[in-house]
């Protein structure tokens, strides 16, 4: 079974100053829970780039620590209103793993897209697992992002993040 995830948000913020913040890896433990204990252990560049490997750890569910390494696999420099890279697991506690962050400059900022294609291990129980506890972490993952990205950077006027989860 594939989840795929969709997670909006509004910047009030220019796509140099977005893409800054996004494209380096030492951001991601401010715009993660912190009881996710989640640590960059290697690779924590300041820059992404096609080929960079980054190993964690992190506390996904019930506080059992997990490794999880991830390559990112493409990066569009901005350039044309636009900047995306896209993160794919290479180790780490699901099936599938692909991450698309996509930025777009708005007549009002930026808006940053989260496109995320997912599976768990052992299909057979995949759906209980799924809607018992990865759903709502995503959830509560993402919801806790968009509160400190809004901090951050503010919500560009008139918009307010959005997230869904739809299974394919």
């Amino acid at each position: 079974m594939v989840y795929r995830l969709d997670a909006v948000q509004h910047l009030d913020a220019g796509l140099d100053e977005a893409w800054r913040f996004f494209s380096d890896a030492g951001n991601l433990r401010e715009i993660t829970p912190g009881d996710l204990d989640f640590r960059i252990t290697s690779g924590g560049a300041t820059a992404v780039y096609p080929g960079l490997i980054i190993a964690y750890r992190v506390k996904p569910l019930f506080g059992i620590e997990v490794g999880w390494v991830t390559e990112i696999s493409r990066v569009q420099e901005p350039a044309g209103g636009r900047a995306s890279f896209a993160d794919d697991q290479l180790v780490g506690p699901y099936a599938l793993w692909h991450h698309e962050h996509r930025f777009r400059e708005t007549e009002r900022g930026v808006e940053a897209v989260d496109v995320v294609h997912y599976a768990l291990p052992l299909e057979m129980i995949t759906r209980f697992v799924h809607d018992l506890a990865v759903k709502p972490q995503l959830h509560r993952i993402f919801n806790h992002r968009a509160e400190v990205l809004a901090r951050r950077f503010g919500n560009a006027e008139g918009t307010a993040p959005s997230l869904a989860v739809t299974e394919l």
